[in-house]
């Protein structure tokens, strides 16, 4: 090594420390704060991403809550069977409504369905178990429209078999599932292929006559609003899907006055409840916490009913008063909250991208084959899909929430950061470097005087885009329990829910111009102290 490189590599080798150092302490933080919160036991309920789920879910937390010392953390919308059950296995959440024929055929790979015991007895090893069966069946099952099933004198799933020109829209989860697509068309021969669509747009998507055929859940509030025929499974193919609790073993001994609540729950959400609630919020727009709230309080005043006169009938819902709209979705109480969680993410993300990013390219630069190599991987992590790459990322860091979605952002936002500071070091002109060099300037000063100060409008060009794209791509986040607007998104999504998704997207576009502004305004800033 020569002696001017020397210095060069002494400056490379503290960015390098500093790029290595704060991402980690910035990251154990985020993960401390994550341990600490779960040392402090607070009750954390999970749920799936679509409607039922999302209800299910508010109605385990009111329950518990008034039997806890800390108000229960919700984490909505986690995704897929997938996801939120590693999140339960991982400690990320303590317990969440699943059905009994997901636990035995999806999670755990029997071959037949398996009762309570016996899922018990495979859960426990996991530290996990099945609980509080709370009385009704959400099966699967495939629909159509009625006049189309008329017409084709459908009823069966058998005679489904002979109608190949048919086109199923079907759900990722259930194309996927063990339970799900393959089995069934393996069961009754069926020679149609399927496209993948959002279980929440896929109503939509039959009544446009897009696709012929979509699966449901038995208790979706839009099947008989519809008027749709449910197709038969005469050959039993679907398991009974009891509605219950999985839940972590050590839960009733840290909260066990909420979980003898959580355990009166047994039994009493009968199917026709619950297609009522979903109705509720799919076609009336109530906020899920309301539609919990109701029920729970029905439940109530049937006990109490019962105690005082056993003929009384059941307390029907109250009547709903016109749904929220777009206004107020937008200028929801957790508007603050969400606004806050994605701007975090967002500078903490470009922030990590700057503190990588920059030395890195810098080191490269003077390399060009190296260069285009590292240039060339980064920009082949923009290429991998985001939920993917969250997918992945969860199973090799063993958590949900923040750490993936920002290892993620930060992934996502290397390459506009480093490209333009490799475009910046290679715009400024070679008569200046040589003039630095004849005063006597090392590698290093020539560096930090001459080229860097000048490629700086370049390089703010660069995290102004990745901020950009910061802002847009953060909206996954909600995907894994992170927060930030992509909650709205994410619920918006999984109702179907036009307001709701502009709630979330308008915020975040809004975000997105403000940081132009504010880069516009710096890089002018940049360009006047240069000419001066």
């Amino acid at each position: 090594m020569t002696s001017r490189q020397r210095p060069l590599f002494s400056f490379f080798t503290q960015w390098a420390w500093v790029a290595f150092i704060v991402p980690v302490v910035l990251i154990g933080c985020i993960a401390h704060t994550q341990v600490l919160a779960q040392s402090d036991t607070p009750l954390r309920v999970g749920s799936k991403r679509f409607t039922e789920s999302y209800i299910l879910a508010e109605i385990l937390a009111q329950t518990a809550a008034p039997h806890l010392k800390k108000p229960p953390q919700l984490r909505q919308g986690l995704g897929n069977t997938a996801i939120v059950f590693e999140a339960l296995r991982a400690g990320q959440i303590d317990l969440y409504a699943d059905y009994s024929g997901t636990i035995s055929l999806e999670i755990l790979k029997s071959a037949t369905p398996l009762t309570l015991q016996q899922m018990n007895a495979a859960l426990a090893p996991m530290g996990l178990g099945a609980a509080i069966p709370l009385g009704f069946n959400n099966g699967y099952a495939l629909a159509m429209r009625s006049a189309q099933a008329k017409s084709l004198s459908l009823k069966t799933l058998s005679q489904l078999a002979r109608q190949p020109q048919l086109k199923p829209g079907l759900s990722n989860e259930f194309i996927g599932r063990a339970d799900g697509w393959p089995g069934l068309a393996a069961r009754y021969g069926l020679p149609q292929k399927p496209t993948a669509l959002d279980h929440g747009l896929a109503y939509d998507a039959l009544g446009a006559a897009q696709v012929d055929l979509i699966d449901i859940y038995t208790t979706d509030a839009k099947i008989d609003h519809l008027g749709l025929a449910v197709l038969q499974d005469d050959k039993a193919y679907f398991p009974r899907y009891d509605a219950l609790v999985l839940y972590r073993l050590d839960v009733p001994t840290r909260h066990p006055q909420a979980w003898a609540a959580l355990q009166g729950l047994e039994g009493r959400i009968k199917e026709a409840d619950m297609i009522a609630m979903n109705a509720r919020a799919e076609l009336k727009g109530v906020a899920f916490d309301v539609i919990a709230l109701a029920q729970l309080q029905a439940a109530q005043a049937q006990v109490q009913a019962m105690r005082t006169s056993p003929q009384t009938s059941p307390t029907a819902q109250p009547a709903d008063t016109a749904s929220r709209g777009f206004i107020g979705k937008l200028l929801a109480p957790d508007l603050p909250r969400l606004v806050g969680q994605h701007l975090m993410l967002v500078f903490v993300c470009v922030a990590l991208a700057v503190l990588v990013g920059v030395p890195l390219a810098v080191l490269v630069f003077p390399h060009p084959r190296t260069r285009a190599v590292v240039l060339g991987v980064t920009g082949l992590l923009q290429t991998v899909p985001s939920i993917a790459l969250l997918a992945m990322l969860i199973s090799i860091l063993g958590v949900i929430g923040t750490v993936p979605a920002l290892v993620a952002l930060t992934l996502y936002a290397l390459l506009p950061v480093m490209r333009n500071t490799t475009t910046g070091l290679l715009e400024v002109r070679s008569g200046l470097t040589d003039a630095a060099t004849a005063l006597g300037m090392t590698a290093a000063q020539r560096l930090r005087h001459i080229e860097l100060p000048l490629a700086l409008p370049t390089l703010v060009a660069g995290v102004r885009t990745a901020t950009a794209i910061a802002i847009g791509t953060a909206t996954i986040a909600a995907f894994v329990g992170a927060g930030g607007l992509g909650e709205r998104i994410v619920t918006g999504l999984a109702l179907n829910d036009r307001d709701l998704l502009l709630a979330g997207a308008i915020p975040a576009a809004l975000l997105a111009l403000a940081s132009e502004g504010l880069f516009e305004w710096l890089e002018r800033r940049l360009l006047r102290h240069r000419q001066v």
